[in-house]
């Protein structure tokens, strides 16, 4: 039991500690990370120390496999460039400059040595750099720069690692060095594949969902240790297997595994994510303690490499961007100034870096300031740009995504499936015998889910249906809750009967739940909602310009007269304004069907968005 002790001290204090983090609107990493230090310095509580075996093989495999389910393959695979030159470039260059500045403080250490730790400081962590990244509010495409990067740099860096050690041991050669790098990437991302497409085909075979969320859970584990024991990178063939199989999921996975597969992770991610933090600020204190180098000597090692992790980083990628403009054969860069300078920025170091130094033999030249020079690293690193990265996303004009963008994009999309699926419902319904209420009550339910979509978007007077359903459906739920429990506590229904149809119960009111989270974060964003590209010909030939119903009513619903109108379209041939299929009427709906004029536009205040009912596409 004592053992345990600390494992559950850790997972209930990152809970605790992350609750007060979000509470008081404060970095969660930041929080944990001075929390962890507090706690260490508190007298009675034993020195932590964790192996780097604990880091590398439990730690590091599930929170890349996380961080890559979260990922898009399609988006990574599209900032290939920049990616590429922060994992790899961005490493190397680091630790080529901290190795020089080691061996010029430090003479009797060597340059092998100072490669070592350049690697071990190098890589700005999967964890530390998506954790403060997305509560920044970064746009999408950096956050996906910084995801790759510190998805793939990992391995980058633990190679240098060990091409470092074995040169200080004097064992390896350049050459030798550079095909070792080269073997230990290309056959990691082979296994990842290997693995990634065996579980995908595994998925698609009916197995219960008991047993593809177990393995789940172990493939981080089986994968990172088949690739270390074949002598590649373990960080490499993790990252392409959750990509591999976070892209294919919504193919091959039954839905009751992808839900009970995101809810897990989800919470493998939380509490290893605070762990991680925590873990750095417990083992500070004892690191301190072990630097038996002078005071001078100490600060000098510890300010330069901070200062070169922090200050090559902006300064390599903006050197790169402005050698590809003045080159013939470069272009302009792949990221504009501001986010570029985000990204610079966002350098912060985590637990890998600490992994990797403890990992140093026993015997390397001055091991114990070269870990304390690397905590540092992650504290400093931590608490400058982690702390300051909202404030240069502000000044630098960078904006966060846009809800109602998010809104518009979700509605296009529902709207096409929702049709696909109708036409399916149609040439069944004409193929077999099928009655008929059955037929108009799925066709209700479908236009239902497309109309709600559509509704989000407005600014409505009035309570829209979709949220009056919702409203009325919570209370309904309540009350059936209630009499379930009551039949429950009376013997009348059977315990195991009761989560059978809990779980009904429940499936539908986190669907709701899901819904009311997405509008809150829509309020309060009607004023920002920009146009996108036109998809069709028709809305590359229609006005960009959408005007405002004023006054903001139905000319048709009030000549028939109805006031039960919910939003408003115009249409961008004629100006007609009608209301939208949301309302009960459809009257916009009903004009393209009179005049088989193409495009719409929404007539509500603040929307620059335009509907093509030809093609079925938002523009």
């Amino acid at each position: 039991m004592n053992e345990l002790l600390p494992i559950i001290l850790v997972a209930v204090g990152v809970v605790i500690v992350t609750g007060i983090a979000k509470k008081i609107h404060v970095s969660a990493p930041i929080v944990l990370l001075v929390a962890g230090i507090l706690v260490a310095l508190l007298p009675g509580v034993p020195a932590m120390r964790v192996t780097p075996d604990v880091v590398l093989f439990i730690l590091l495999p599930p929170l890349l496999y996380a961080a890559a389910l979260n990922s898009s393959l399609i988006a990574i695979r599209a900032n290939a460039r920049p990616i590429g030159v922060l994992a790899i470039s961005m490493v190397l260059v680091t630790s080529a400059m901290v190795g020089l500045a080691l061996s010029r403080l430090l003479p009797e250490v060597g340059l092998a040595a100072g490669l070592a730790l350049g690697a071990v400081v190098a890589p700005p962590d999967a964890v530390a750099a998506t954790a403060v990244a997305r509560r920044a509010g970064m746009p999408r495409r950096l956050v996906t720069i910084l995801e790759g990067e510190s998805l793939f740099n990992d391995a980058t860096a633990l190679v240098t690692l060990r091409v470092a050690v074995a040169a200080v041991a004097g064992s390896i050669g350049f050459a030798h060095a550079v095909g070792q790098f080269f073997f230990a990437a290309a056959i990691g991302a082979a296994i990842g594949l290997a693995a990634g497409f065996v579980l995908s085909q595994l998925r698609t075979r009916g197995l219960p969902t008991i047993v593809i969320t177990s393995l789940s859970l172990v493939t981080p584990f089986g994968v990172y240790l088949a690739a270390e024991e074949a002598h590649a990178s373990g960080v490499t063939a993790v990252v392409v297997a959750g990509l591999l199989l976070a892209h294919r999921s919504p193919r091959d996975e039954e839905p009751a595994a992808r839900l009970a597969d995101t809810a897990i992770w989800s919470t493998v991610q939380f509490l290893l994510e605070g762990a991680v933090f925590a873990l750095i600020g417990l083992q500070l204190p004892e690191i301190v303690r072990g630097v038996s180098d002078p005071v001078g000597t100490t600060a000098a090692v510890c300010a330069a490499v901070l200062g070169i992790c922090v200050a090559v980083r902006p300064a390599w990628l903006f050197g790169i961007r402005y050698i590809a403009r003045i080159s013939p054969w470069g272009g302009d860069g792949d990221l504009p100034w501001p986010g570029l300078t985000v990204i610079s920025w966002a350098g912060m170091r985590g637990v890998v870096s600490l992994a990797a130094a403890q990992s140093l033999p026993l015997d390397f030249p001055r091991r114990n300031l070269l870990l304390l020079a690397t905590v540092v690293v992650i504290v400093g690193t931590l608490g400058v740009q982690g702390v300051t990265l909202p404030w240069v996303i502000r000044h630098t004009g960078v904006q966060p995504p846009d809800p109602r963008q998010d809104a518009l994009q979700i509605a296009s999309a529902q709207e096409q499936a929702g049709q696909a699926a109708l036409s399916r419902l149609d040439e069944i319904a004409a193929s077999e015998e099928l009655p008929d209420r059955i037929v108009e009550s799925l066709r209700a339910q479908t236009q239902f889910r497309m109309f709600t979509d559509w509704e989000r978007l407005g600014a409505a007077e009035q309570e829209t249906p979709s949220r009056i359903i919702n409203r009325l459906r919570r209370e309904m739920a309540a009350a059936e809750r209630d009499v379930l429990v009551r039949l429950r506590d009376t013997g009348e229904l059977d315990e195991e009967v009761l989560r059978r149809v809990q779980r009904r119960l429940d499936l539908e009111e986190s669907l709701i739940a899901g819904i009311d989270r997405e509008d809150e974060l829509i309020e309060g964003h009607q004023e920002v909602l920009p146009a996108v590209e036109a998809p069709c010909a028709d809305l590359r030939d229609a006005p960009r310009e959408t005007p405002v119903a004023n006054p903001h009513e139905c000319p048709d619903c009030i000549a028939e007269g109805l006031t039960d109108w919910v939003h408003l379209r115009a249409c961008l041939t004629c100006g007609h304004i009608g209301c939208c299929d949301s309302s009960p009427a459809r009257h916009a709906d009903r004009h393209y069907h009179e005049t088989n004029h193409p495009v719409m536009g929404s007539a509500e205040d603040g929307e620059s968005w335009r509907w093509c009912y030809r093609h079925a596409r938002v523009g």
